[in-house]
């Protein structure tokens, strides 16, 4: 049998020593892995659905809606509110621009008057 380990017990000793202090540092590392994944799942699981509809709006003082989006876009910018489903089909019959992204227009079933007037 082949046997590449010292003979003597004190390097056998140290050899020891030092896959022990390796072993050690693996599992410290195993555990962190594991607790920065479980950390993430719990965050996912408790994360807040996003709203159905918002409202961005612009700035100034008496700030006006500006656009309407989809709960979820990222194209919806710092300044907005939760809207309901009643209320962005008001702001956008009376209007308000849709965003181009999201298209809230078209999953409220709002059609644009003009559009279906040339058709």
């Amino acid at each position: 049998m082949f046997d590449d380990l010292p003979p003597d017990l004190e390097r056998l000793l140290t050899l020891r020593v030092w896959h022990a202090m390796w072993l050690e540092r693996i599992d410290r590392k195993i555990a962190a892995v594991e607790q920065r994944q479980a950390e993430e799942e719990r965050g996912r699981r408790l994360r807040p659905a996003p709203p159905d509809w918002v409202a961005a709006f612009g700035i100034g003082a008496g700030r006006e809606p500006a656009e309407v989006h989809a709960g979820g876009c990222h194209m919806t910018g710092p300044r907005w509110r939760v809207v309901d489903r009643d209320e962005a089909r008001r702001l956008l019959s009376s209007g308000v621009r849709a965003c181009g992204h999201c298209r809230p227009d078209v999953e409220l079933h709002i059609l644009d008057l003009a559009v279906t007037a040339a058709v």
